[in-house]
């Protein structure tokens, strides 16, 4: 094999090689932003002010949406919560986070949480917006599927 060939095939090599690893870091790169998205979401969750709202939802006592605001002290507190809730499930339903992280980090608080409240943001969704926290919604049914073994997103 002459020179020229042995150059040809080495540079041929390199290139192969440079777009290999170049696939491979483009890959992981996403692979660490869909988690970093996900970690500071779950940084929101972990606050303070979200379990306090959390909590006070769990723990009050209501019928429908009227008496749920009252019952928690505004209607600021559910929408904090239902308003995180519905971003998660903007950002999986795109597929820009990991739904087996979702699950691993917040998924049984999106269960408990839409299967107290259900109603309560179907009620509101009816009253001012019809797609009112529908991704907290889908969410809570990708959570529910995955719960009982089912395919999810």
């Amino acid at each position: 094999m002459s020179v020229a060939a042995i150059s040809v095939v080495l540079a041929a090599a390199s290139v192969v090689a440079a777009s290999t690893f170049y696939s491979f870091q483009v890959r992981n790169q996403i692979r660490l932003r869909r988690t970093d998205l996900l970690v500071r979401l779950y940084s929101t969750w972990d606050t303070l002010q979200f379990q306090e709202a959390f909590h006070k939802i769990y723990w009050a006592e209501f019928s429908d949406l009227d008496s749920m605001v009252e019952a928690v002290g505004g209607r600021h507190v559910g929408t904090y919560v239902f308003t995180f809730y519905d971003q998660v499930g903007v950002l999986l339903k795109r597929g820009l986070i990991d739904f087996d992280l979702v699950d691993d980090l917040i998924g049984h608080s999106v269960l408990v949480m839409w299967e107290k409240v259900g109603p309560n943001p179907l009620e509101a969704r009816a009253r001012y917006e019809p797609r009112l926290y529908a991704n907290f919604e889908l969410l809570y049914h990708q959570m529910k599927k995955r719960s009982v073994g089912h395919d999810t997103i």
